[in-house]
């Protein structure tokens, strides 16, 4: 039998696009050390995310708004469009609003701009003061002389090309794939310096799985980009169980985590 091609990362993970985009996005990367370019990439990653999960909802609103057999059709087109821009919509559906600056298509218009970093600080900022859950989050320091802005627009560039508003990508759960492994690349390349681990996911499913959490609380202190959490839940419906039958809480340096 011939050998396949699905080789597998160290965390058990498929070898595809994952590795490609981490190669691309690691040239850009220049002589910026990995701890500062983690927060670079991490933050575009995310913000390219919940764009596209507005996206996605702003398409579904405009399609129900132009068909005449839903009971919510308009038949004016730029009425809509007003329609569609309605915050509240987006808020029922648990997505983040946000304004036409802070989307995505916005910011890759402008990735060749010698204004780049001020274009995402200026996005992080207003997605920042239309969701106030988002405050003090969101990285904002993309315009500092420091960063080259021609890589950053490459970044845009090659961050564009992941897909996170299709079925298929959601229920691969591509950006918990991507975060992981840009995570465990960044660590790599850190090392361990300052306190700082990153713990492989083969590592958390085991411990997961030592502690069987079917019920109760599970609590992580050091609990970094919450992977027992997600772990736990995955154990959960793995096995039968209630997601609402534990709730995890979790704790870094001047954060703290609760959810059930």
């Amino acid at each position: 039998m011939a050998k396949g091609n699905s080789q597998k990362t160290a965390n058990g993970s498929a070898l595809d696009f994952e590795v490609q985009l981490w190669a691309a996005a690691d040239k850009m990367r220049g002589h910026m050390d990995a701890s500062e370019y983690k927060h670079v990439c991490l933050g575009l990653i995310f913000l390219k995310y919940i764009s596209d999960a507005f996206e996605e909802k702003r398409e579904q609103l405009l399609f129900g708004f132009s068909d005449p057999k839903s009971e919510w059709f308009i038949k004016d087109e730029p009425q809509r469009a007003e329609a569609a821009e309605n915050r509240d919509e987006y808020m029922a559906a648990n997505v983040f609003w946000l304004p036409p600056e802070a989307r995505w298509h916005t910011i890759k218009a402008k990735a060749k701009s010698p204004e780049i970093g001020k274009v995402i600080d200026d996005a992080m900022g207003a997605i920042e003061r239309e969701n106030p859950t988002l405050k003090g989050v969101l990285p904002r320091d993309y315009a500092r002389p420091s960063l080259d802005k021609v890589r950053l627009g490459g970044l845009v560039d090659i961050i564009s090309n992941i897909g996170f508003n299709e079925s298929a990508a959601k229920s691969k759960d591509v950006l918990g794939r991507v975060y992981e492994y840009f995570l465990g690349k960044f660590a790599s390349a850190e090392g361990k310096g300052g306190g700082e681990f990153y713990t492989p996911q083969c590592v958390v499913q085991l411990l997961v799985a030592m502690l069987e959490p079917y019920k109760g609380r599970v609590f992580d202190p050091c609990c970094g980009s919450g992977g027992m959490f997600v772990q736990s839940e995955k154990f959960v419906e793995e096995h039968g169980g209630r997601v609402g039958d534990i709730a995890v809480y979790g704790q870094e340096p001047s954060i703290q985590y609760e959810t059930t």
